[in-house]
């Protein structure tokens, strides 16, 4: 199995086949060539790069210092933006996770993996919750990291007339995932406070 080796923010992995995310390896030795993914439906194309590596190569994103290992004993779903570094053939697929039903704007990006592990880099710590069967968790979707088991389902609330007229999304927006299984999250990014609100409150 291929192995990888986390220290001082960042993930070291030896010669081999890898899935990187966009702008890695920071750093290796003796060479590391950008491969052509092949088929048709990759939706991860987008976050994801195919490099092969001769020897050593560094892995780490300034934006995400944070580094989750996270074992795939069984089939883990991990969100594809926020992957760091996992060998390609641990890769079975990939899945579009919608957040607001009958619509695929907003939707979460995720890449399956069976066996071997995946590195996740994120912005803040993570932590890992696990699901009781019959149990159900429901997370902020940019706080989603990976997850075990069955599909999450998006949930939005009752859209008004401003969420249609104005040019953003719905607010209030949460995954639901369903035991039995485990899902890791970070922490969530809050909105900066709207000045023009503050002023009238006054």
């Amino acid at each position: 199995m291929d192995a990888v080796r986390i220290e001082g923010g960042f993930a070291e992995v030896g010669a081999g086949s890898w899935l990187m995310g966009r702008g890695q390896p920071a750093a290796f030795s003796g060479a590391a060539a950008r491969r052509r993914r092949r088929g048709l439906f990759l939706r991860d194309r987008a976050s994801l790069d195919l490099v092969e590596t001769t020897a050593a190569a560094k892995c780490s994103d300034a934006r995400r210092p944070f580094l989750t290992h996270i074992p795939c004993a069984a089939p883990v779903c991990a969100v594809s933006g926020k992957v760091l570094v996992a060998p390609a053939s641990a890769r079975s697929g990939s899945q579009q996770v919608k957040t607001v039903p009958m619509t695929a704007k907003g939707a979460v990006c995720a890449t399956e993996f069976s066996g071997a592990w995946v590195v996740m880099a994120t912005a803040s710590r993570t932590t890992r919750l696990g699901i009781a069967e019959g149990d159900t968790v429901s997370v902020r979707p940019e706080a989603v990291v990976a997850w075990t088991g069955r599909r999450p389902t998006g949930f939005c609330p009752r859209l008004s007339l401003l969420d249609v007229l104005l040019p953003r999304g719905p607010r209030d927006l949460f995954l639901t995932f369903y035991g039995p299984g485990i899902v890791w999250i970070e922490g969530s990014v809050g909105q900066p406070p709207n000045p023009w609100r503050q002023r009238r409150a006054v």
